[in-house]
């Protein structure tokens, strides 16, 4: 029979693609617990240290059940090749630094998580690495921060934590045209939301702590890009330096991808109907929601993402005392810094996640003392909104 793989869309890929099964035949992955392997023959040990014969050297490298997630996410992202990691973190780090060198330069925006903003602004500049941060909003700041040694370009689109949305497909024609590489933080929209290499990016880069495990049970991450790239700049990088995922994590990972089509489109419904709510309530100075026409980029979201998001930006009236009056009078919604969890979370980012950014810095990215980042979960869309409406109540 002819194999129809190929046509297989995401739901599928995502229960079957990648599945390496052992002699015996189990339907669910197996979990490949192991440092090491062993060969039949020192002259099989050289072969395959010289890449002459296929087969695991070392779960450092490479694990079958770390390999099996791999392969996974490349079919549903459409990248030729990836590297699973031990934390998102570990992923934007490796992505970043692993093809630069002292005296290259980045342009990135400015609204990004805390610690990718520390990797950009205090991590790379140690290492001769320069950096600039712009609105990334406008296409205009990226070509005007430009430098002959421009090599690597940077973003979160939605952004974390007011969700602003990125133009990946303008951004990734400058930087090819620039001969740099744009690497994409897809994490806020997910791999079903949006996708960075069809619109042009050359790498993706993901937290599979969120929505990938969806239930808040293990750390990972995962680089994608096409082989040449792994090939001569992220192996050597990863091999050597040894941010790998645990074979038990992975396997975790790859039974949360299974379910992902199903928590993603319940958790983006739910997030749309809450916005809806939160904007008619006069506590509530603002509501940024990708989807809404309202939103900043409108018509950038309806352009490059198949969907609104999981996750929701509220700034309440009365700032940093009313809005944590409003977190601690939720019952259903638990305060957390997670995100993409099967329960949904809220964190005030000033405090918790952008916590180490200047008062400027937060100002210029529109973190206020009433902001809150909502993630919505998997509970009924009623409870929430009940939830959301009592505390709001309380809260004054």
């Amino acid at each position: 029979m002819t194999s129809r793989k190929r046509n297989w869309k995401p739901a599928t890929q995502l229960v079957h693609s990648g599945t390496l099964r052992s002699p015996h035949g189990e339907t669910s992955e197996a979990i490949y617990l192991t440092q090491g392997y062993v060969y039949d023959t020192a002259e099989a040990a050289e072969a395959r240290f010289k890449g002459e014969e296929p087969g695991f050297i070392y779960s450092r490298y490479a694990n079958p059940t770390v390999d099996m997630f791999e392969k996974r996410m490349c079919a549903l992202e459409g990248a030729e090749d990836a590297r699973a990691t031990s934390s998102g973190m570990a992923a934007v780090t490796a992505a970043i630094l692993c093809g630069l060198q002292a005296g290259d330069h980045i342009v990135a925006a400015r609204a990004l998580f805390g610690s990718c903003r520390w990797v950009i602004e205090t991590l790379a500049p140690r290492y001769g690495i320069e950096s600039t941060l712009v609105d990334g909003t406008d296409i205009g700041n990226w070509e005007q921060a430009c430098r002959p040694n421009t090599k690597l370009f940077f973003l979160e689109s939605p952004t974390n934590p007011t969700l602003e949305v990125i133009d990946i497909a303008a951004v990734a024609e400058l930087a090819t045209s620039r001969g740099a590489r744009l690497v994409v933080d897809n994490v806020f929209a997910t791999p079903l939301q949006q996708k960075p290499l069809q619109l042009g990016a050359h790498v993706v880069v993901y937290s599979a702590t969120k929505h990938i495990d969806g239930q808040g049970r293990c750390l990972g991450g995962i680089v994608l890009s096409d082989k040449e790239w792994i090939d001569k700049n992220l192996h050597d990088y990863f091999r050597h330096t040894g941010p790998s995922l645990s074979p038990f994590n992975a396997w975790t990972l790859l039974k949360g991808l299974e379910t992902l089509p199903v928590r993603v489109r319940q958790q983006t419904e739910s997030a749309a109907e809450i916005a809806g709510f939160l904007a008619t309530r006069p506590e509530i100075a603002r509501v940024i929601y990708p989807g809404r026409a309202d939103h900043p980029q409108a018509a950038v979201v309806a352009k490059q993402m198949a969907g609104g998001s999981t996750l929701i930006c509220l700034e309440l009236k009365g700032g940093k005392k009313t809005a944590f009056a409003f977190q601690n009078a939720l019952e259903v919604v638990k305060i957390s810094n997670n995100l993409g969890d099967a329960k949904s979370l809220i964190t005030h980012p000033a405090t918790t996640t952008h916590k180490n950014l200047t008062d400027d810095a937060r100002a210029e990215l529109g973190i206020g003392g009433g902001t809150l980042r909502l993630s919505v979960g998997l509970e009924d869309t009623d409870d929430l909104i009940a939830d959301i409406g009592e505390a709001l109540d309380r809260a004054g």
